[in-house]
C-alpha cells in the first residue's frame, strides 16, 4: 500500500482503526481514542518479538513485529483510532463485518492522497487519485469503482468512469 498507492517508503506504518469494544484486546489502552490522538503499545499476545540483532536501517525497520505488521511501529506502538457504534455507526459496521469475516477488528486508517499531494477533497480528486495509482477499488458512499472495469483512457477524463451501486 505504501509503495503502490501512497508512493512513500515501504517501512512506514499506517494508523489502525479498531472497534472500541475490542481495542483493549489488541492494545495496552485504558481510554478511547476517537481522534487518533493516542499512541498505545500493541498487546503482547499480538507481538512477534524480534531477536536483538545488529540489523540497522531498512533491515531493522522491515522486521515483522506483529500479526498486524502494517500498523506496528519499530517500538511495538501504534497511533490508533477507536470506533464507537454510537458516534460512527457506518464505520463500526464495516469493522464489525470485517471482524466477523476474518476474526480481526482492525483495519488501516490513512489519509487519501499520494506523496507530495494534498488530501483528496472532492469526488473528482478521489477518482483522479484512484485512476493514477494501483488501487483496485474505490468506494464513495454507496458507489464502488472497480479499476478493471474502467476504460483504458479513463485517466484522461474522470467523466469516463463506470460506477456500480453498492
Amino acid at each position: 500500500m505504501n509503495v503502490k498507492i501512497k508512493q512513500r517508503e515501504s517501512f512506514r506504518p499506517f494508523a489502525p482503526i479498531v472497534l472500541a469494544e475490542k481495542a483493549a484486546e489488541y492494545f495496552d489502552l485504558d481510554c478511547l481514542s476517537p481522534y487518533m490522538l493516542v499512541t498505545a503499545p500493541l498487546s503482547k499476545q499480538h507481538r512477534i518479538e524480534t531477536e536483538e540483532t545488529h540489523a540497522k536501517g531498512l533491515e531493522r525497520v522491515n522486521q515483522v513485529r506483529s500479526h498486524l505488521p502494517a500498523i506496528t511501529h519499530i517500538d511495538y506502538s501504534a497511533r490508533l483510532q477507536t470506533v464507537d457504534k454510537e458516534t460512527n455507526p457506518r464505520l463500526h459496521k464495516l469493522l464489525s463485518t470485517f471482524n466477523d469475516d476474518t476474526g480481526t477488528p482492525v483495519l488501516i486508517n490513512t489519509s487519501f492522497n499520494v506523496r507530495g499531494e494534498p488530501p483528496v477533497c472532492s469526488p473528482e480528486d478521489a477518482i483522479r487519485c484512484f485512476l493514477a495509482t494501483d488501487m483496485d477499488y474505490l468506494v464513495m458512499g454507496n458507489w464502488v469503482l472497480d479499476k478493471r472495469k474502467q476504460p483504458d483512457n479513463a485517466i484522461n477524463t474522470a467523466k469516463a468512469v463506470t460506477f456500480e451501486k453498492d
